[in-house]
């Protein structure tokens, strides 16, 4: 299945999307300091809210978390162009050498990176960023009084950028998740962690905008202006009561820090991730089958060509596709159509409706209000998974793949003269980029074996796994009809 793309992203001013985890080539050496006890008191005059109240009861739930990555031995390729000159006086014209290609081991440094996270239960359930703890050999978490603890990985989703650890403690301080859907623009938030290798900083702002789209994959943040700063992701943003309202994620930045603006993952979809990863091992994400963008960014790019367009609102998100066997397509929207409600919620932008789907999973069921020619229109949708089904995706081996898969349609199926396949819908890093396997390619067999649905690709990878060489042999065809193979080493050398 496909995912839904983004909206159209206005022209702005070249800026860089930076992590905020700290640089894997020191750690944070400041020593953790004891929150404040004291209780809340009348704001001074010309204050316009007390936020200390918020940072005491904020500040013990927030961890710093090292990563540490081993020194490890890895096979590099290199070339030699005297090599095969010399073996061979033709340089390999006629076909005989290779290329002056070498082979060599080289040993990588030891790597440690630094991060934020927050416990979300007393029994030692921590959330943190996926890109805090991705790769770690090693993971300590620091509580606010200095105790350290050795952590393991529960489950980490890429596309939220979301991570669940747990540590083995007891009667921990476990912070208030509060319902990020209530958040309101302007409202005070403290944003609470360990950046620039600081711990237990706290640095107050207000909610600057909700259900940003920042990069694909990552929807509907929470924007603030509190400042967020490498070593910041993963910690806390908070409201006035000290309740949790979101996870510190990213800076806007031109410079890689604070200039402004910083980027908090919702509760409302922290939830559902962290209640995925628990029972599942993975998050199982629901698509609604569409490509689009909001209305207006739609109206004033057909203005820009000359085009008149009365879509009957300037609200809402503009269908520019609707994508085969999608749960879309079995409802009946078109090309053209004007998406307004959610469930009774209004739309008025793409974020908002990534927002609302991120909280869902493949099965369940919305009630879409659309537009047609003006005319207003209900239907209620059941939502799909990435494979186009609505089953639940276990925790799988094809993760190390890094692409997400579709079974081919009917329409592909008669176009390419084939009676099977996966598609590779996404290519997001992994071992199929690796292998130089690109989206939109046909996978028939792996290994000799043909691939017809999602399971089967799953066996595939559970089988060599679990053989000496941990190799995929892949066949396919891509969407022009030529035919090609590709190796996958699964193993990490």
């Amino acid at each position: 299945m496909k995912k839904i793309v983004n909206y159209i992203v206005p022209t702005l001013c070249v800026v860089a999307i930076v992590f905020s985890v700290a640089a894997f080539n020191k750690t944070c050496a400041a020593t953790p300091s004891t929150p404040s006890v004291t209780a809340m008191s009348a704001a001074p005059a010309g204050q316009p809210v007390d936020l200390t109240y918020a940072a005491d009861k904020a500040l013990p739930t927030v961890v710093y978390i090292k990563n540490t990555q081993n020194s490890k031995t890895q096979t590099v390729e290199y070339s030699d162009p005297f090599e095969d000159f010399f073996n061979d006086p033709f340089g390999g014209f006629f076909g005989r050498g290779n290329g002056g290609k070498q082979k060599r081991q080289v040993q990588t440094p030891k790597r440690v990176g630094a991060g934020s996270g927050v416990i979300i239960s007393k029994d030692g359930y921590i959330v943190t960023n996926n890109h805090v703890v991705d790769g770690a050999d090693e993971l300590t978490v620091t509580l606010n009084d200095n105790t350290e603890y050795s952590a393991r990985i529960i489950g980490a989703d890429k596309t939220t950028d979301l991570a669940l650890i747990k540590i083995d403690g007891k009667n921990l301080p476990a912070i208030v998740v509060a319902n990020s859907d209530n958040v309101k623009v302007g409202e005070w938030v403290l944003a609470v962690g360990n950046p620039l290798g600081l711990n237990n900083t706290v640095t107050a702002g207000i909610v600057s905008a909700k259900a940003r789209t920042m990069g694909e994959g990552v929807s509907s943040m929470i924007q603030t202006d509190a400042a967020i700063n490498q070593g910041n992701s993963g910690g806390a943003l908070v409201n006035t009561n000290g309740e949790l309202i979101g996870i510190n994620a990213m800076i806007y930045s031109q410079t890689g820090s604070n200039i402004g603006y910083g980027f908090a993952i919702p509760t409302t979809i922290m939830n559902k991730v962290v209640e995925d990863l628990k029972n599942y091992g993975t998050v199982q994400r629901a698509m609604i089958g569409i490509r689009g963008t909001d209305v207006n960014l739609y109206v004033d790019s057909e203005k820009e060509k000359g085009n008149e367009v009365d879509l009957g609102t300037m609200e809402g998100i503009y269908v520019a596709e609707v994508v085969e066997d999608g749960a879309a397509e079995d409802a009946g929207l078109k090309k053209g159509d004007v998406i307004t409600h959610i469930d009774g919620q209004k739309i008025t932008k793409f974020g908002e409706l990534t927002g609302i789907i991120a909280q869902k999973r493949p099965g369940d069921k919305i009630t879409v209000t659309y537009l047609r020619d003006k005319n207003k229109k209900t239907v209620t949708m059941t939502l799909k998974n990435e494979q186009g089904n609505t089953k639940v995706v276990k925790n799988a081996d094809t993760d190390v793949l890094g692409a997400d898969f579709r079974p081919v349609t009917k329409k592909q199926m008669e176009q390419l003269d084939i009676n099977y396949g996966l598609e590779v819908v996404k290519v997001s890093g992994g071992k199929m980029k690796d292998a130089g396997i690109p989206k939109g390619f046909i996978i028939l067999r792996v290994n000799g074996e043909p691939m017809r649905t999602f399971e089967d690709l799953q066996e595939a990878v559970k089988e060599a796994n679990a053989s000496r060489d941990q190799m995929l042999v892949v066949n396919g065809i891509y969407p022009t009809g030529k035919r090609a193979g590709f190796v996958i080493y699964l193993q990490n050398e």
